[in-house]
């Protein structure tokens, strides 16, 4: 499978990218511009809510990425 060019550089997404809204069960939370360490780059959410199972509450731990397909190989300038 042919990998997928990215049109955006790095410099280009971190300065024009905005936070994503993203809403889990109801609740809207904030997904932040990130540059992650491998190289890629997109969106973190990570964070923490409770949700009802069966009458009961439970705390759920919430890791979220959201990787720009081929940004590993973007430029970088």
């Amino acid at each position: 499978m042919a990998k997928s060019n990215c049109p955006l550089s790095l410099a280009q997404f971190l300065a024009k990218a905005e936070p994503l809204k993203i809403a889990i069960n109801g609740q809207e939370m904030l997904a932040e511009v990130k540059s992650f360490s491998t190289g890629s780059f997109g969106w973190y959410l990570n964070g923490k809510m409770a949700m009802t199972v069966d009458g009961k509450m439970v705390s759920v731990q919430i890791g979220m990425n959201l990787t720009v397909v081929g940004s590993k190989e973007a430029a970088r300038e």
